[in-house]
């Protein structure tokens, strides 16, 4: 699968693109590794209340929910192996996965402004 860079603030990010059910239902899971500046953005068709879980996910995760204009709306950490629903409370269109505390580290929040691809 190819990486296409993702920005936010001074961070670039290279990820995976899940577009579709399939790929929206697999995500990370059965995976052991992710690297640091790595993750996967889920793009659906509308802004939706979307719902996120840790079934068969090894890697320890944190989520940012997106709206349709790229603004980062939740962050939540999520439990590898956890079925608990991590659900936004709004409605949003995008969602991003990587590394738990990758948005902590970086100094990324709910407010920031996510571009991807990257300008």
């Amino acid at each position: 699968m190819s990486l296409l860079p993702l920005c936010i603030n001074a961070e670039t990010l290279y990820v995976e693109v899940a577009d579709d059910p399939w790929e929206h239902q697999r995500g990370l899971m059965f995976r052991e590794y992710l690297p640091d500046n790595r993750g996967m953005l889920f793009i659906f068709p509308y802004p939706q209340r979307l719902h996120f879980w840790m079934k068969n996910t090894y890697i320890p995760l944190s989520i940012a929910y997106i709206s349709s204009d790229w603004k980062i709306v939740e962050i939540y950490d999520m439990e590898p192996l956890s079925e608990r629903l991590v659900s936004s409370k709004n409605k949003v269109q995008y969602a991003l996965e990587v590394n738990r505390g990758y948005f902590q580290r970086k100094g990324i929040k709910v407010g920031d402004r996510v571009k991807f691809p990257c300008e």
